[in-house]
């Protein structure tokens, strides 16, 4: 069940975290990945990593905020020339209201969130159309603040909502094509980017931040990077052959309160 044997997998952002995890849980399920990420060292580490579990992968370096870097890296596909399933991961995070947002701030998070997410997708899109009857699957990665509101989160939660409202464009526009694209909104996730971001806002009180985003979730925790991957697995497998356009809330019961 959910297996993937013999697709091409393109996951952003796979250098940690929920990237990370997906690509590893995609490469057990038989689908030969394409580690993506702006860091080439994290990039290789992970494809490294796969490699000597005895799974196929490829690691890739380009910035998904650049339209000629993105054009290259699909147009190679690390040697496959095909592509069955991106997944646009990769993303950025900035904390304060709109008082507290420069502009700056929110062109640096929109450029890497929404116009990134934009040009991978464009670029699979032109790809898995060209495939048919094939086509492809698309999953990008939202958030719950896409749905809620989310204290002091600004320009990462418009970046999530701008991600969203383009899943569901791509869903409906190419339908016919044999293009499924879904979301998937987690709530908060244990992972390097979590660590980064409370390092960096809170120096010193890490421990009660930490503690107090594992409280805000109604089941007590931060979600596991393992538990989104195991969501991307059923979105690009065969199973979920009827699900398109949809928002899959992984969030410990966040917005159900």
């Amino acid at each position: 069940m959910f297996r993937l044997d013999d697709k091409i997998a393109l996951i952003t952002g796979a250098g940690s975290g929920i990237g990370e995890a997906i690509a590893k849980v995609f490469a057990r399920q038989g689908a030969q990945v394409i580690v993506a990420d702006v860091v080439s060292e994290a990039a290789s580490r992970v494809a490294e990593a796969i490699r000597q579990q005895g799974y196929s992968a490829t690691a890739v370096a380009f910035d998904v905020a650049e339209e000629e870097p993105v054009r290259e890296a699909f147009a190679q596909l690390g040697g496959y020339r095909r592509l069955d399933i991106l997944v646009n991961n990769a993303g950025i995070s900035h904390v304060g209201s709109i008082l507290e947002t420069s502009l700056d701030d929110w062109e640096r998070v929109l450029r890497v969130n929404a116009r990134g997410a934009f040009l991978c997708a464009r670029e699979a899109v032109r790809t898995m159309t060209e495939q048919r009857p094939q086509g492809g699957i698309i999953i990008n990665m939202a958030s719950v603040a896409a749905q809620i509101g989310v204290e002091r989160r600004l320009p990462y939660s418009a970046s999530k909502g701008a991600i969203l409202a383009m899943t569901r464009s791509i869903a409906m526009d190419f339908v016919g094509h044999g293009i499924r694209c879904n979301a998937i909104c987690p709530g908060t996730v244990q992972t390097p980017f979590v660590e980064g971001y409370l390092a960096r806002n809170f120096p010193g009180q890490e421990e009660a931040v930490r503690q107090s985003l594992h409280a805000r979730q109604p089941l007590g925790r931060m979600g596991l990077p393992e538990e989104i991957a195991s969501a991307a697995l059923y979105l690009a497998a065969d199973e979920a052959a009827f699900v398109t356009g949809s928002a899959l809330v992984i969030d410990g019961g966040w917005t159900a309160k």
